[in-house]
């Protein structure tokens, strides 16, 4: 009777710890038993990892496409999204994604230069000469498509790119104009090699470090200036110690889509034929959404005491030609350079 009662407690204890875990079981791909009165069949949540807050124009495109995609696979899939690094740092979620842990991720470009190098192309100074001409890049697959499928073999799969913002310089003593004003000053750039070259030649000195730190780094003098979008401009509050904004221009790095390669392959046909063509209309609708920030957050600086200034570029960008020719290391970075400035005339 006791040997009886110890194995239905072991059988007991089995059972509910297989429960526990089934409950429980991440990944980047969930299953979600839907079972409302629309009958939805069981749903797959897939995590897509940011680190933005809720009132950015990816958060606001992607949350839209989201609700979008979900009705249009009957419920199929989900895309839950984790703003404000929730899921971990950038790097952190892009690795991730990799391994199937986190489905999907909103990476910046930089990140994926460690995969592969010919991603450069995009992150290099005045390789955009608009915003309109950077839409017509990332979303024509004639350019695009060899270069976001050649990360498969990584585990991952670029969906399509969004605007991140024109990075200009602003800083804390006086307007630039010309490379003899950001002589000696001190700019807080990205933490690579090719932004301190960039910097350097645009006549400043690039100090890489964490945006986190920025505000208080101008605040003390340990730098004078720092370079970005003026949503981060006005949303950190830079325009409080670096009233002058100057439109230098000089980056438009683009923010990618990226999906694990098996969750991708996992999906029907016709669910990954609704994704794709349901994102080109979401990348589309990011670009707008991102001009409307821009100009409130620009007003808004004024109003708190920005002063900005548009630049002569043609100045920098023949500053920055050197750097351009370095990093176009190959045949297949030239090319797709070619590509992207046919599409700027």
């Amino acid at each position: 009777m006791k040997k009886g009662f110890k194995l239905f407690s072991i059988l007991a204890v089995a059972i509910l710890m297989m429960s526990f875990l089934a409950a429980c079981g991440g990944g980047g791909s969930e299953s979600a038993s839907k079972g409302d009165s629309e009958g939805k069949k069981d749903t797959k949540v897939l995590k897509l990892g940011f680190n933005q807050p809720e009132n950015h124009p990816q958060f606001q495109a992607m949350e839209e496409f989201s609700e979008k995609f979900y009705e249009e696979t009957d419920g199929a899939y989900k895309i839950e999204i984790y703003p404000n690094e929730l899921l971990g740092a950038q790097r952190e979620v892009l690795e991730l994604v990799q391994s199937g842990t986190v489905a999907m991720s909103i990476t910046p470009g930089s990140l994926l230069e460690n995969l592969n190098q010919d991603f450069v192309v995009f992150n290099l100074p005045y390789v955009f000469d608009s915003v309109e001409h950077q839409q017509a890049v990332l979303n024509n697959p004639d350019v695009t498509g060899e270069l976001f499928s050649s990360l498969e073999g990584n585990g991952l799969t670029v969906l399509g790119g969004f605007h991140g913002g024109v990075r200009n310089v602003y800083n804390s003593e006086h307007p630039v104009n010309t490379p003899e004003d950001l002589a000696g000053m001190k700019v807080r750039v990205m933490e690579s090699d090719t932004n301190i070259q960039m910097m350097k030649l645009m006549g400043g000195v690039g100090t890489p470090m964490g945006q986190g730190e920025v505000y208080t780094a101008i605040q003390s003098g340990v730098i004078e200036a720092g370079e970005n979008n003026e949503l981060i401009y006005n949303n950190l509050k830079h325009v409080e110690i670096a009233p002058y904004y100057s439109y230098t221009k000089h980056l438009m790095v683009p923010d990618y889509l990226m999906i694990n390669a098996d969750v991708l392959k996992g999906m029907s046909e016709e669910h990954q034929k609704l994704l794709k063509e349901g994102l080109t209309s979401a990348f589309d609708r990011e670009f707008e959404l991102f001009a409307e920030f821009v100009a409130e957050a620009k007003a808004a600086a004024e109003e708190q005491g920005a002063k900005f200034n548009d630049v002569d570029i043609t100045i920098f960008q023949d500053a920055v030609a050197p750097l351009l020719e370095e990093k176009l290391a190959n045949d297949f970075q030239k090319d797709l350079y070619e590509k992207v400035r046919e599409l700027a005339q």
